[in-house]
C-alpha cells in the first residue's frame, strides 16, 4: 500500500552507501495544517533507496512537492530487548507549482511530474 504526502521540502541529504550493496538517502517535508482555525506544523522525515536516491535532485528546498512513499516497519531484537522503528520509503516526488509557474505551464494542472517510475508493488505483478 502507498500513501501520499504533500508539503515543503526543508532538508536533503548526502546519499550514504551504507554497505557495499546498499545505499541511502534522507530528506524532510515541513506539513503544515489548519485544524480549527490553528496552524499545525508537523515534520516527516523519508528516505529514498537505491536507485531511488537520486529523485530528490529534481527538486530544491522550499518547493512544495508531493511525496509519494510505502512505510516500512522492521523488528530489531537485541540483548533480550525488542524494538521496533518505522521508515517512510519515498519512490516518487512530484513538485508542486505555484501561480505564477502555473501561467507558463498551463497545460501541467499544478504538477510537475519528477520521476515516472510506477509503486514498487505496482512491477511485483508480472505474470512471467
Amino acid at each position: 500500500m502507498s500513501y501520499e504526502l504533500t508539503g515543503k521540502l526543508i532538508a536533503k541529504y548526502d546519499t550514504l552507501q551504507r554497505t557495499e550493496t546498499f545505499k541511502v538517502r534522507e530528506f524532510a517535508v515541513e506539513k503544515t495544517e489548519d485544524i480549527g482555525g490553528r496552524t499545525i506544523v508537523n515534520y516527516a522525515k523519508f528516505q529514498c533507496v537505491q536507485d531511488k536516491t537520486a529523485i530528490v535532485d529534481k527538486v530544491n528546498i522550499g518547493d512544495d512537492i508531493k511525496v509519494y512513499f510505502n512505510i516500512k516497519g522492521s523488528k530489531w531484537e537485541k540483548d533480550g530487548k525488542t524494538n521496533y522503528f518505522t521508515n517512510l520509503d519515498a519512490w516518487r516526488i512530484e513538485q508542486i507549482l505555484n501561480s505564477n509557474q502555473l501561467n507558463n505551464n498551463s497545460d501541467t494542472n499544478g504538477m510537475e511530474p519528477m520521476d515516472n517510475f510506477t509503486s514498487p508493488q505496482e512491477n511485483d505483478d508480472l505474470p512471467f
